[in-house]
């Protein structure tokens, strides 16, 4: 099989796109900016909304669904949030399609079919959510409302790239109405945490939390928490928002509660998601120039057997000794596949399950049955180990767990060695030019400063740590006393 991906180190955009396509991961479609994911890519993503669905369970919170269409009036019902999203809406304006008798079967808008309120195809939900909670809600009895769902939005993004920014997407988006500000507050960090133990422990991405910038905020909070991970070319990618709604949204539907004393008062809200971006995330932390790597908890497929029947050998006994190991790791609940394709030679097998990124591989022929020797292929650092057949079982059911622990590491390991901190504008361009991870620098708190900055530099604010100690810290900029000691970084 011949290899196709690009070194990273000579186009890491052109890299990435062959990971995606090489791996099978996911496709172009035929509607500008959309994607068709592939069923090994979306393997990945069901084993990401399985463990991330279980995390929002295990906390209390529900799964619904809501429309895909919302009405122009609702979207626009609070200001800020249509404000925000009004350039990348899709709108719907008509209802149906006609024969045209002069073009020879070609369909047309029918004019008739104009609807009489334009709907937008939902961007976020917030919208058509409040306007259903303001039935569900009446009294505190009613709060808090746990909600999650899993959806697809669409934002009409005009620069597209295949997981990390596509016009339609799938995530999931919670929304939750509580009695009290601090309830809010509590379940913004809540699910930000859920995000940052989800990205470490299973992604093996270790992430900064911390809150916005005001302008990088989401359109109608007053406070967004975020997550973001340091990518392998030294950019950051915000991995997962939660945003404190205030009584934005509770306002702008007109959401009431009863309290105990019967007085009337607006529920306060939060909402938060994480997309398919994590799949880019995933490929560009741990993918390296063979192909596809992934820790063993999201992979589809953790262990791969390979049976090797030469010409002289007997096949029976191969194929009874690879049904065994398959049976036996089955039962262990470890995911594994047997790759027995005819008329495909070794090699090309071997390479595939690299690109794939496999996590672990054994090649099962008559010399390994007959020395009782079987070796043991990592994917993530391409070593192996030997073991004798009554050994696999436990090696393979140990390295689940040591290989996700390994790669964690390194990936703190990365992160560590590409954040630094500077007390000038000048050792922070320097930095930033060559475009060197994380960057820990004063800021003044102005939006002014902020801009500047984003305009020389083309690096943003990812978020404000809260455990960052300023005092005494001036801001890089402008000179001035810092408000913030902040992480910048260029970004996708």
């Amino acid at each position: 099989m011949e290899k196709k991906i690009t070194p990273r180190n000579e186009d890491y955009s052109k890299w990435y796109n062959d990971i995606v396509s090489e791996a099978g991961l996911a496709e172009s479609s035929d509607v500008r900016g959309c994607m068709v994911i592939k069923p090994y890519g979306f393997s990945i993503w069901e084993l990401m909304k399985s463990q991330l669905d279980k995390m929002f369970k295990e906390t209390g919170h529900e799964n619904a669904y809501f429309p895909l269409f919302i009405p122009k009036s609702l979207f626009e019902a609070e200001e800020k949030n249509a404000e925000g999203f009004a350039k990348e809406c899709a709108v719907v304006t008509h209802y149906r399609l006609k024969n045209d008798p002069d073009s020879k079967g070609k369909l047309i808008v029918d004019p008739d079919s104009k609807l009489e309120e334009e709907l937008i195809v939902r961007p976020t939900s917030e919208a058509i959510i409040w306007k259903t909670y303001k039935k569900w809600i009446q009294s505190y009895r009613d709060l808090p409302i746990l909600i999650n769902q899993w959806a697809n939005v669409v934002r009409w993004e005009m620069r597209t790239r295949l997981f990390l920014r596509t016009s339609e997407f799938l995530w999931q988006e919670g929304h939750t109405a509580h009695a009290t500000k601090e309830e809010a507050l509590e379940e913004t960090k809540l699910i930000n945490d859920i995000y940052s133990k989800f990205a470490e422990k299973f992604m093996a991405m270790p992430v900064v939390k911390g809150y916005k910038s005001e302008s990088e905020r989401f359109a109608g909070a007053e406070e967004t928490l975020c997550i973001e991970a340091l990518m392998q070319d030294g950019k950051a990618l915000q991995a997962g928002t939660s945003h404190f709604l205030g009584q934005n949204f509770a306002k702008a539907f007109d959401v009431k509660y009863a309290d105990k004393t019967g007085k009337l008062e607006y529920v306060w809200a939060t909402s938060w998601g994480v997309s398919t971006r994590l799949m880019g995330a995933l490929i560009m932390s741990h993918s390296d120039d063979i192909g596809l790597v992934l820790p063993p908890l999201l992979a589809p497929i953790q262990i791969i057997i390979i049976p090797l029947i030469k010409s002289k050998d007997d096949p029976k006994k191969i194929l009874d000794k690879t049904n065994e190991l398959f049976d036996s790791f089955k039962k262990l609940g470890v995911r594994v596949k047997i790759d027995d394709r005819e008329n495909i030679n070794l090699g090309f097998k071997l390479n595939d399950s690299e690109v794939k990124g496999i996590p672990m591989r054994i090649v099962v022929g008559e010399k390994e049955i007959d020395n009782n020797q079987f070796e043991v292929f990592y994917r993530h650092n391409l070593k192996k180990i030997s073991t004798d057949f009554e050994g696999i079982l436990d090696l393979v059911n140990s390295s689940i767990s040591s290989v996700q622990s390994e790669m964690i590491a390194e990936s703190k390991k990365r992160l560590k060695e590409n954040t630094y901190e500077v007390n000038t504008y000048d050792e922070f361009k320097e930095l930033i030019s060559n475009q060197s991870g994380f960057v820990i620098a004063g800021w003044d708190g102005t939006n002014e400063t902020e801009e500047a900055i984003k305009s020389e530099t083309k690096a943003t604010i990812r978020c404000i740590p809260e455990d960052l100690d300023y005092k005494g810290v001036t801001c890089i900029y402008s000179g001035k006393p810092a408000r913030y000691k902040v992480i910048f970084s260029k970004s996708y």
